[in-house]
């Protein structure tokens, strides 16, 4: 998405960091806030059932507005992830040259076609989400490869910005733990269509 929008080159390192620490951030507070949030009602002698803990939080807390704004939340999350996730598998089968219209029409178009899966594999969310989740495991190790490769081998693609070696060699590290998370994450994914 920052290359579509024309953030690229050496020169927009700052800010490329500068965003991306900046969602780390949010993310973390934001879960942080959420588990502040559920421990202060099991603190307050809450019993959560064990379905949908977040929502019986969020309902303790503040009664059916409670619920009604976690179904919020959790719909807007929901729906940026979808088309976040979409639009991401799309750049895949698209080139620089593929139109703004053309991208958005495959982005929905592929957002159509999941949700008609969904529907007709008749599957649980809950089970549909533990499989994309063990799918992403293997991307981002192949998408961690290749970064690394043009780190290591291939600094002229990078247009005279070179990575410290310490970033270089800790990025081999995190590698090599997201090769093994991502194998993990392939254990047992037979077990949820039986």
């Amino acid at each position: 998405r920052l290359i579509d929008s024309g953030i690229k080159g050496p020169e927009s390192v700052k800010d490329i960091t500068r965003a991306s620490v900046l969602g780390i951030i949010v993310t973390g507070v934001m879960r942080v806030l959420l588990f502040l949030a559920i421990l202060g009602v099991v603190a307050g002698g809450v019993t959560l059932a064990g379905d949908n803990i977040a929502a019986d939080a969020f309902q303790a807390a503040a009664g059916e507005i409670g619920v009604r704004l976690f179904g919020i939340v959790l719909w807007a999350a929901g729906l940026t992830s979808v088309i976040g996730a979409s639009y991401t598998s799309i750049t895949f089968i698209t080139s620089q040259r593929t139109s703004a219209i053309t991208r958005n029409l495959l982005t929905v178009a592929f957002v159509v076609v999941g949700a008609v899966l969904y529907l007709t594999l008749n599957q649980a969310p809950q089970t549909l989400l533990i499989f994309a989740g063990a799918i992403n495991g293997l991307i981002l190790p192949i998408g961690f490869t290749v970064v690394l490769w043009v780190a290591w081998r291939r600094r002229d693609l990078l247009h005279g910005y070179h990575y410290p070696r310490w970033l270089a060699i800790v990025g081999t590290v995190a590698w090599m733990l997201t090769i093994y998370l991502g194998w993990n994450s392939l254990a047992g994914i037979a077990e949820l269509w039986g």
